[in-house]
């Protein structure tokens, strides 16, 4: 294995002993896919140093054991309305309910220009015939 690989290997493995972190967040702290840090600490590690693999897997189970709950209460605080971490908010993470305006669907007929028909106020789809045509 190459010497940079090497290196990279044991830093990730460090850093997700002393975090417990996940493979996502690793990823991001070091700044490569999680496919590459995944293949780095079960395939590429285990040849390196089999009983640092092993902690590292220990962690990565715990992790992989508890990820239907992280995923339930981040759903909840969702619906709750409470903000989200700071790690995986948003553009909303920390708003009340006047939302980011990106984070609102927009409601029927305010959609950008020109999209949508607008008929005269109280006709409804009992306008008349020329709304209906092309134009």
């Amino acid at each position: 294995m190459w010497e940079y690989m090497e290196k990279r290997v044991r830093a990730e493995a460090r850093y997700i002993l002393e975090t417990g972190c996940t493979v996502r967040a690793c990823a991001a702290h070091f700044g490569t896919s999680k496919s590459t840090v995944h293949k780095d600490v079960t395939e590429r590690l285990q040849e390196e140093d089999a009983p640092l693999c092993a902690r590292v897997r220990a962690v990565l189970e715990k992790n992989l054991s508890e990820r239907h709950l992280r995923g339930g209460e981040a759903t909840r605080r969702k619906y709750l309305g409470r903000p989200q971490p700071a790690n995986g908010g948003g553009p909303c993470a920390d708003a009340e309910p006047p939302r980011h305006e990106s984070c609102v669907k927009p409601l029927r007929g305010q959609g950008q220009a020109g999209t949508a028909r607008q008929f005269p106020r109280g006709q409804g789809m009992n306008a008349p015939a020329r709304f209906f045509r092309g134009k």
